[in-house]
């Protein structure tokens, strides 16, 4: 079974930083694209950022020069550096896979994790 499972969320005073993993799991073969989303309360979910196979990388206009997409092919992780943390960027961030190629063969489309709460305030 595959899955994907984000941890680093928490509470983090404005202008703070905050460092989310998320981990791909199971018998997985490769994936392409990953990426960061989030969804605020009564708004629709958004990409935060994406990041391709081969470190090409993609951000949202508001989280440009404040937000830092990587990965570890190898641990079949990524991660999300979020710094000058802002009250807006109060959300559920949600890692995204999208396409994980198993060791059988099998090809699984939009993977999603389960989603970390991030909440900036005072």
């Amino acid at each position: 079974q595959v899955q994907l499972v984000e941890s680093g969320g928490g509470l983090v005073q404005p202008g703070g930083s905050l460092t989310l993993s998320c981990v791909a799991s199971g018998s997985i073969y490769s994936i392409n694209a990953m990426g960061w989303y989030r969804q605020a309360p009564g708004k629709q979910r958004e990409l935060v950022a994406g990041i391709s196979s081969s470190g090409h990388t993609t951000y949202a206009d508001s989280m440009k020069g404040r937000f830092t997409i990587s990965r570890d092919n190898a641990k079949n992780t990524v991660y999300l550096q979020m710094n000058s943390l802002k009250s807006d960027d109060t959300a559920v961030y949600y890692c995204n896979a999208g396409t994980i190629t198993t060791l059988g063969g099998d090809r699984l489309l939009e993977v999603w994790g389960q989603g970390t709460q991030v909440t900036v305030s005072s």
